[in-house]
């Protein structure tokens, strides 16, 4: 038998050619314009100058002294390392002798990507000030999450400690009104007890606060993954006084097992029922875990319209024979899931070490409490603050200011600015609105694949954690899965602020900077097939794009549509 050449419409070395010509318009694609300006928002340079210590700024990790401050000589090391990009000079950066965690990946920013705009493609706006109305609001709401972490969800229409919540911070957010939102809530007139805390778009102010995609369990193959979990003990916070909180800031990670800080195991598992329960979830998860359960729930379905630039659906001509698999299919849909994450990352560490480096607030929560307590004077806290109904609860309930954690360890070893969650729930939940269809796509609507049982029966969580209690909200027939999906990023990027280990601004500016690096991959992904093709996307803003053979276009704006 003689040995035949594989069949192919063109030659092997026109193959190559084609290749490497669709690889320069990529690159074309994601270096179509010239990198922008990184601005951070001055305060590193002028509390340096003022007071020689960096009161605004990520130190954690680096020795401290009794008063909770760094040497300005440990701080220059670490942006000298920034300013040198050297692999010796990341290793040079202080730690504090007591310390037994290691800084998280500040080379992160440095590395190049193939896929995707650059890790330096991309910018944010710099943070706000911290003694700015933006500033104490978001700090305000910080601590109202952590007085509310343990109510459940399905009781906050009653609760007088969420009543209170989002009394106050309606008012400071009127403050700002109409020149700034300090929230970020352009679609929620005024925040009460049914909208506190929640998310940016539409989708999370419509139906209960945890997205449908949180509650239900995930078809995993042959597999079925609980949507229960071990939840953390209720009414435990760390980092209540200053000693404790002084010892994490210098990079001590607390010698706690799960037997420590969860509930028993003979408890059971709950679902996520409060604010310390997506906490629990985002403590553990890996990144792009939510979003890839949520795309094995979606492909799980009979009915799910998928986006009509697919190839493989309707009456389009491959739909006719063939399905999409490998390419427009599910292996395809997941894997870029993962992709994008890592991309998201890179960008999103740039902005953290080299640009920003935004104290967590557990170390602002401890600046303000060395300021009221009389060890340190002329840090920037304000009365406004100071005053607040909020903080006047916390110092009520645990004698100082500092900022209750869900974690024991607090945050991670790397700046808070924006959130490497909210960057890859802005990366994931565009590439999943990309392949579906937008627009009214009803979640309830969605069957399993018996064509009868709903896939996503509309839920809230009992009190207890224990079951699941139909949804029976006027705003029922308004929940879509696209609604759903941009909840499930709020959900997600939000929980770190439950914790007490990010800001608001963190996850609204990283949602925003996760949806740019997808939209330009998605772009570069345009020309690659042999079959037509385009994708459509509602983005977080409410504007309809569109991306066919690699450019992208703006159909109608969120204006428009009003």
């Amino acid at each position: 038998m003689t040995d035949t050449d594989a069949i192919t419409p063109i030659s092997l070395e026109k193959r190559r050619k084609t290749a490497e010509k669709l690889r320069e318009e990529a690159t074309d694609i994601s270096q179509s314009e010239s990198l922008p300006k990184h601005r951070n928002n001055g305060e590193e340079e002028e509390y340096l100058g003022k007071l020689g210590v960096p009161v605004a700024n990520f130190t954690k990790g680096l020795p401290h002294d009794a008063k909770g401050e760094v040497k300005r000589s440990d701080y220059e090391k670490l942006r000298d390392a920034l300013r040198e990009g050297d692999e010796d000079d990341f290793a040079a950066i202080p730690r504090d002798p007591k310390a037994t965690r290691k800084y998280t990946a500040p080379q992160t920013g440095l590395s190049f990507e193939l896929e995707g705009p650059d890790a330096w493609a991309r910018t944010i706006p710099p943070a706000p000030l911290v003694d700015s109305l933006k500033g104490d609001a978001e700090m305000v709401e910080l601590y109202w999450m952590a007085l509310t972490r343990d109510v459940p969800f399905i009781d906050y229409g009653s609760n007088p400690d969420v009543a209170a919540a989002a009394a106050e911070l309606d008012t400071l957010r009127k403050q700002g009104l109409p020149k700034e939102d300090v929230f970020d809530q352009p679609r929620v007139k005024n925040l009460t007890p049914g909208t506190v805390f929640r998310g940016l778009t539409r989708g999370d102010i419509t139906g209960p606060y945890v997205s449908q995609f949180l509650l239900h369990d995930i078809p995993f193959g042959s597999l079925t993954i609980s949507a229960q979990q071990r939840t953390a003990k209720p009414g435990v916070d760390y980092m209540t006084t200053f000693d404790p909180w002084l010892e994490v800031q210098r990079g001590v990670n607390p010698p706690l097992s799960d037997d420590d800080t969860l509930e028993a195991a003979a408890q059971g598992k709950r679902l996520i029922r409060n604010l310390r329960d997506l906490a629990r979830y985002v403590h553990v998860d890996q990144l792009h875990q939510a979003y890839f359960n949520a795309a094995l729930l979606l492909l799980s379905a009979k009915n799910l319209q998928l986006d009509d630039g697919n190839p493989y659906v309707g009456n389009n001509k491959s739909a006719k024979n063939q399905d999409g698999f490998g390419v427009f299919g599910g292996p395809a849909l997941l894997t870029l899931l993962t992709e994008v994450a890592s991309r998201a990352l890179k960008a999103v560490w740039f902005q953290k070490w080299f640009v920003h480096r935004r104290q967590r607030p557990e170390e602002w929560g401890g600046r303000i409490e060395a300021f009221r307590s009389g060890r340190v004077a002329n840090y920037p806290v304000t009365q406004r603050l100071l005053g607040s109904v909020a903080h006047q609860r916390i110092l009520k309930r645990q004698n100082t200011s500092l900022l209750p954690q869900a974690f024991p360890e607090g945050s991670p070893l790397h700046p808070a600015y924006g959130t490497g969650h909210g960057t890859v729930a802005g990366a994931c939940v565009t590439i999943l609105k990309a392949w579906l269809k937008g627009g009214d796509q009803k979640l309830k609507d969605l069957v399993k694949a018996d064509g009868k049982t709903p896939l996503l029966p509309i839920s809230v969580p009992s009190a207890d954690g224990k079951s699941l209690v139909p949804y029976t909200g006027a705003d029922l027939d308004d929940i879509t899965v696209e609604g759903e999906l941009n909840k499930l990023a709020g959900n997600i990027a939000t929980a770190r602020n439950g914790a007490g280990v990010h800001w608001r601004s963190d996850y609204t500016a990283a949602l925003h900077l996760g949806q740019s690096i997808a939209l330009d991959i998605l772009q570069e992904q345009s020309i690659c097939y042999n079959e037509e093709n385009h994708f459509t996307v509602v983005d977080f803003d409410g504007n309809h794009l569109r991306i066919e053979d690699g450019e992208l276009e703006v159909t109608s704006t969120a204006q428009d549509a009003a």
